[in-house]
């Protein structure tokens, strides 16, 4: 049905604006008096059914009692309802209403059943004010005018009479109550005192009119006097739809009197036809053969008997014979008939006994163990991926459950129909399908409680998993953070200033202060876990303890987040120890420094004397000799700085100090300046002991010595007291000698011995002294020796000792070579090529 409008003009009896049009918002004071209104409506005729509605738009869901409501006020049958509780048999039975009130000329607009099982109030009440206006107002007629215009007319007729009464509408003309109490006083004046209503007191006269109306009419109170009282303009259905009850209570009361008796005559028939088996049951086997006897005795008596007596009265028992016996025969063929026919109803009922029972014992073989089943609680423990194969195993069942529907309707017709042919046992029966229907709605009940479940627990468990969700993507940065903090807190650092520490330091405050972020997200994270169980605890869910999308757990975070607030402390103090430590390094690395720079500078300052005494050619060499012990004292007196500075160093070394930015020195220099200072300082001893005795051995004068000096002076460039091999040339060409290459590689052999590149002052001394010595020389030398061997061809180490000096005598044994003969002993030591090397006679 697509229209409301009708499609003759005899039945057009809505005007347009009463039509139902669904885009239209209602006022929500109407919205209010038509609930209320149409509740009242229904309940009125649904209470002759024994039950009735509470909730206008929920009660109508099913289409169950819609489907009642209609054949209660047209007195028809509709088309059997379903009885499944799923939402496509509610809609199923909103069709079937929806295609009767159609039937009935009316097109309804935009109400779709979906709308109806969807609990739409403006939709519900807009399909009640139609049924209202087919059934309550349609056939109203008054001097030719029919529905609204009738109504009205007839209200105006009624109320003509009575003063402060002027009805022109359906909401305004009825606001002070007055229409409505001259309704009644004018077919009942026993119930109301018109003469004591007065029109300022509309809230008490409406009352009265909906009292006495409930009381003595039968007419229940449909609307509120507050409502009507307090609402610029009434709602017109609301009214309209109470007043419709007066003209039914009032103008059609013989019609329904008519109607009941016709009722009633029709119930008593109905009675009649049901006893009819037993009003009207054929004699039985023994009454026929007794009536056979009896006709047969007067057969006997009329033939045997000649009595004149008898002759009078022969004709009449003849007759009374014929009649019995014309009587006997048609109880026998009602009785031959009647038999046959139970016979045929018999086999029927046996037919139909035995298919009620195979077709329920399959229906309930089928839903055997159907309601533990539907009554378990087995998604309260179920995981999200559980719930939805639950989910659709409860969708194939809901299938399977729908498949069945017919089946259950076949036994109750089944059952109907052995109760129509007085089947025997037909309380088994009515007691069995009764079971079967009473087992059917509750699985109806139950498969559609645990559709709502599965529905429900599934849109938790869809909340729980994107929580668990959330907390995975939020814990595992936070869990990475957490292991980064508590490696950083760990952390075995190794500083070797205070400004490394304070650096450390620095960071560790700036980690600090992000621990209040750290922890509001800590607290965010751990919130999620909190929803999780807030969630499972109000709605009974019993949760695994595991989330899919993370192996952390909520105590994981927490026992580390403890443990990162533990350790902050423990870092605290031990960069505090730290800080200590390195300030106390600090003042050893100043403490050594201090006198480093010191002993340092000393060192080198001294190497530079030394050097400059070793090639000063002012002074002779025994005055040489004295600066050099005097310079030997002083470094040796300077040992004590030495040993406080190695101190101060064993202490760095026992803090494990490595480096001193107060100081270029460490001590390994300050040692190695110190052993070379005293080895320079013997070496330039022993050189100029050397020179001494070159001197005094080889008549070398002190001018000659003075005159080598300044030429090693000259061209010791680098002033490092020795030349390099281009200096040296330099100085040899300077002083007379004509080169070649043979010839001053010759030279080099001698003066570098050990290929160490650079020529010493010594080297240069010897050198010079062996080309400046007269030729006979060596042999004063070898006679020297030879005295001092007593005469052998070699000298041992203990007569050289024993007849030098100590320094010439331990000159001499560095420079001799192993004498090489079977006479002499070992380690004697050969004067001779020593002597021949000494002076130039030799290339040793």
């Amino acid at each position: 049905c697509s229209t409301f409008d009708q499609e003759s003009s005899t039945d057009q009896y809505m005007s347009p604006e009463d039509e139902w049009d669904r885009d239209l918002l209602l006022d929500p004071a109407w919205e209010k008096q038509q609930r209320k209104t149409f509740t009242a409506w229904c309940n009125s005729h649904l209470r002759k059914a024994g039950t009735q509605i509470e909730n206008i738009e929920d009660d109508f869901r099913n289409g169950l009692k819609l489907m009642l409501l209609l054949e209660v006020i047209s007195g028809e049958r509709l088309p059997k309802p379903d009885k499944g509780k799923m939402r496509f048999h509610k809609i199923a039975n909103v069709n079937k209403a929806l295609d009767f009130i159609c039937s009935k000329g009316v097109k309804l607009v935009s109400i779709g059943a979906e709308e109806i099982v969807d609990g739409n109030t403006k939709m519900t009440l807009g399909m009640i004010w139609t049924i209202i206006l087919r059934f309550a107002i349609q056939d109203i007629s008054v001097e030719e005018t029919s529905a609204k215009e009738g109504l009205l007319l007839w209200c105006q007729r009624k109320t003509a009479p009575y003063r402060n009464v002027n009805v022109q509408n359906f909401h305004i003309s009825w606001k002070d109550g007055l229409a409505l109490c001259a309704l009644i006083h004018r077919h009942r004046p026993d119930l109301i005192d018109y003469s004591k209503l007065r029109k300022d007191d509309p809230i008490g006269n409406l009352n009265t009119a909906f009292e006495v109306a409930e009381k003595y009419l039968d007419i229940p109170k449909m609307l509120d006097a507050e409502d009507i009282v307090n609402t610029p303009k009434p709602d017109e259905k609301a009214i309209m739809t109470y007043v419709s009850c007066f003209y039914h209570a009032f103008a059609g009361a013989e019609q329904n009197r008519m109607a009941e008796q016709q009722m009633r005559a029709m119930q008593q028939k109905l009675e009649d036809f049901r006893d009819y088996r037993r009003i009207h049951k054929p004699p039985r086997v023994q009454e026929k053969c007794q009536l056979e006897i009896n006709f047969n005795t007067l057969q006997t008596k009329l033939r045997l008997s000649n009595r004149p007596a008898f002759m009078p009265s022969e004709g009449k028992m003849v007759s009374d014979i014929a009649n019995a016996w014309k009587g006997l025969e048609q109880v026998e063929k009602g009785y031959e008939e009647w038999l046959l026919t139970e016979i045929r109803r018999l086999e029927r009922l046996d037919h139909l006994a035995e298919k009620f029972k195979q077709k329920c014992s399959l229906h309930q073989s089928w839903t055997s163990g159907k309601e533990e089943l539907l009554s378990m609680k087995d998604y309260e423990s179920a995981s999200l991926m559980e719930i939805r194969a639950l989910m659709r195993k409860h969708e194939a069942f809901e299938s399977d459950l729908a498949a069945h529907q017919d089946r259950v309707e076949q036994i109750a017709a089944i059952a109907q129909e052995l109760n129509e042919l007085d089947y025997h046992d037909a309380s088994s029966v009515n007691a069995r399908c009764q079971g079967i229907c009473d087992q059917w709605d509750n699985l109806g009940t139950l498969t559609q409680k645990r559709r709502d479940s599965l529905e429900r627990v599934e849109k938790l468990w869809e909340t729980i998993d994107q929580l668990y969700l959330e907390f995975a993507k939020r814990a595992a940065p936070f869990n990475n953070w957490m292991d980064g903090a508590m490696e950083d807190l760990q952390d075995m650092f190794i500083v070797h200033s205070t400004e490394e520490i304070h650096s450390l330091i620095t960071a560790h405050d700036q980690f600090k202060a992000t621990l209040p972020e750290a922890d509001k997200e800590r607290m965010a994270t751990m919130g999620i876990q909190s929803e999780i169980v807030k969630i499972a605890q109000t709605y009974g869910i019993k949760l695994s303890g595991v989330n899919p999308y993370t192996n952390l757990s909520p105590q994981d975070i927490t026992n580390k987040w403890e443990a990162v607030k533990h350790l902050v402390p423990l870092r605290d103090q031990m960069l505090q120890e730290e800080v200590a430590r390195q300030q106390a390094n600090e003042r050893l690395r100043r403490q050594f420094a201090a006198q480093a720079n010191i002993i340092g500078p000393w060192i080198q300052t001294k190497m530079e004397e030394i050097g400059h005494v070793s090639v000063d050619i002012a002074g002779s060499l025994e005055e040489q000799m004295n600066n050099l012990k005097q310079y030997e004292q002083n470094i040796i007196n300077y040992k004590c700085n030495i040993d406080k500075l190695e101190g101060d160093h064993q202490l760095s070394q026992e803090s494990l100090i490595f480096d001193n930015k107060h100081t270029n020195y460490t001590m390994e220099h300050i040692r190695v300046g110190w052993e070379q200072l005293l080895t320079t300082i013997a070496r330039t001893i022993n050189e100029v002991e050397n020179q001494i005795l070159t001197r005094d051995a080889k008549g070398i004068s002190q001018e000659q010595l003075n005159e080598f000096r300044a030429s090693f002076n000259h061209f010791d460039r680098k002033r490092n007291g020795m030349m390099d091999p281009d200096d040296f040339r330099a100085c040899l060409i300077s002083m007379g000698y004509d080169l070649g290459e043979v010839e001053f590689a010759r030279i080099m052999t001698l003066v570098d011995s050990n290929n160490t590149g650079v020529v010493t002052f010594q080297a240069f001394i010897d050198f010079m002294t062996r080309e400046t010595a007269e030729t006979d020389t060596a042999d004063q030398v070898m006679a020297s020796f030879k005295i001092l061997a007593s005469d052998k061809a070699y000298i041992t180490v203990d007569e050289l000792r024993r007849e030098l000096p100590a320094e010439q005598a331990e000159y001499c044994i560095s420079r001799m070579t192993r004498y090489i003969g079977a006479d002499g002993p070992a380690g004697a030591l050969d004067y001779i090529s020593f002597s021949s090397a000494l002076y130039g006679e030799s290339d040793l």
